[in-house]
């Protein structure tokens, strides 16, 4: 999900939110970060605005997960993710075969993903993992809400498959006309 940067500032609670705060000091060369720390960076400073621009302005030490919600909210006005209503005759198929009016919203994995890079970049600014909002019951609750809905609404399943335990077999092959070694769990009635 690509969310437009803000112009790094400090906060008032003590948080420093700045595009160079994880840079190496200037006696050694300055590596590009990596796509992953660019991306957490641009989150980190959008939240960051966002609750600046938020009315009344929020610090983030009185940040909640109410407040997490309410800006996951907002970005669906930016999504690029065709979501079938109930009463669209498309609702359900992966696949339309004509254009529809339905909204377009933040597909659930940009929110799974921009929650993940949230929740490490509010610890690597100094917030304490036991008070991270990011990780609240509620917001998890919300993006599992999130996922069924956009699966029954585009016809697409995220049900998890899970492997079936092997069975041990012995180290050497039994042969099935050995009187000797009969396959476990078989008849000997062919």
């Amino acid at each position: 999900m690509d969310i437009i940067p803000s112009p790094a500032s400090p906060s008032s609670d003590g948080f420093t939110v700045s595009p160079n705060s994880a840079a190496p000091s200037s006696s050694s060369p300055n590596p590009s970060p990596s796509r992953y720390e660019a991306q957490k960076r641009r989150d980190w400073n959008t939240f960051s605005q966002y609750l600046k621009n938020h009315q009344p302005p929020l610090s983030l030490s009185r940040c909640s997960a109410a407040h997490v919600l309410e800006f996951l909210r907002y970005l669906d006005q930016f999504g690029k993710t065709k979501i079938h209503t109930p009463a669209c005759p498309f609702f359900g198929h992966p696949n339309p075969p004509a254009p529809c009016p339905c909204p377009l919203r933040q597909a659930w994995g940009s929110l799974d993903a921009l929650i993940g890079r949230l929740r490490a970049a509010f610890e690597e600014n100094g917030g304490k993992r036991e008070a991270n909002p990011f990780g609240a019951r509620a917001v998890r609750l919300y993006l599992r809400e999130i996922r069924e809905l956009q699966a029954k609404a585009r016809g697409i399943s995220y049900r998890k498959h899970r492997k079936k335990p092997q069975k041990t077999t012995s180290p050497t092959p039994s042969h099935p006309h050995n009187p000797h070694s009969p396959p476990p769990g078989t008849s000997s009635a062919a």
